[in-house]
């Protein structure tokens, strides 16, 4: 295994039967990297999850999860991999404590410390005040929540997380993606499957794309962005409406533009790389104005479906 990847596959496969759930997908997500998995339902989302948890046997190919094969290894990976499913479960009849204690244990956690972390856990999840009530009587937002906190209670190296927003009003979504953050933040490598992009893009330093069992693209929103909007090329935006005719004559002397076009209140520069200090030096020598520029960022859904109109 890569030292610069915590999940690798290599040409994973799923059949049942005839039927490629999931076919010969590679992939490789970097430690500390938050990734979306993407794609309408039935896409192989929660089948290539499950193989990486060890929970569903690959037909062909292999899974890597810090250095462990998740058929072969699956308890010692269970130990690193914390996974929250998209349709979650609790024994309804134990308090949220008592839930966090029951997985603790099962992880081999113990002793007078874990009292005190799951308090701070249930208070990170806004769960405090609720730590006695029966989960039973949760709502569905307060099991999401209760969820994210199971997952960190054995401190996971790897958190998945399936479609996690699922039937959450807008307040409880924020409060789900802020604490995923949270795990981020902690150098936790986080997975989400999910078919919400605007969500996604909140979050995510890196997508993949899947379609009828196979992944179709993958890497950061910015690189698949310009291979599928802009063909490899940068939009570089000058906060500036009209150039003067000296100013434009001297953009365009510089080897990597391709062209200018005035866009409403700003002008844009198309390159054939990243030039933006380049620029902001051409602007200061020309105006006198010590600018910023800034590269075209992209909306996740507009990349999404251009990508499968074009495939």
């Amino acid at each position: 295994m890569s030292n610069e990847f915590v999940i690798e596959t290599k040409d994973l496969t799923k059949a049942y039967g005839k039927f490629l759930a999931v076919d010969r997908i590679n992939l490789n997500i970097a430690r500390g990297e938050v990734f979306g998995l993407l794609g309408p339902n039935g896409a192989g989302k929660t089948t290539t999850i499950l193989m990486l948890m060890g929970l569903c046997e690959p037909t062909s190919g292999t899974v890597k999860i810090n250095g462990l094969d998740p058929a072969r290894e699956p308890i010692k990976v269970k130990r690193v991999v914390g996974y929250m499913p998209e349709k979650i479960g609790f024994y309804d009849d134990l308090t949220a404590k008592e839930n966090l204690e029951y997985t603790a244990r099962l992880n081999g956690l113990a002793g007078n410390r874990l009292n005190d972390k799951i308090d701070g856990l249930l208070e990170l999840v806004g769960l405090k005040d609720s730590r006695d009530q029966l989960v039973g009587k949760f709502s569905h937002g307060m099991k999401q929540r209760l969820g994210i906190a199971d997952v960190m209670v054995k401190d996971p190296q790897i958190a998945i997380f399936d479609e996690p927003t699922s039937g959450i009003d807008p307040e409880g979504t924020d409060q789900v993606l802020n604490l995923i953050n949270k795990m981020a933040e902690e150098k936790v490598t986080v997975v989400i499957s999910s078919h919400l992009l605007h969500q996604v893009q909140k979050i995510c330093t890196g997508v993949g794309i899947f379609s009828k069992g196979k992944l179709v693209a993958s890497g950061s929103i910015d690189k698949l962005g310009r291979e599928i909007l802009r063909k490899g090329q940068f939009n570089i935006i000058i906060p500036i409406a009209q150039l003067t005719p000296q100013l434009r004559e001297e953009i365009q002397k510089l080897p990597e533009v391709v062209d200018i076009i005035s866009r409403a209140n700003t002008t844009v520069v198309v390159c054939q790389d990243n030039i933006c200090s380049k620029l902001e030096e051409v602007v200061l020598k020309i105006t006198g104005l010590k600018l910023q520029m800034k590269v075209e960022e992209f909306e996740l859904e507009e990349v999404y479906m251009k990508y499968f109109k074009e495939s």
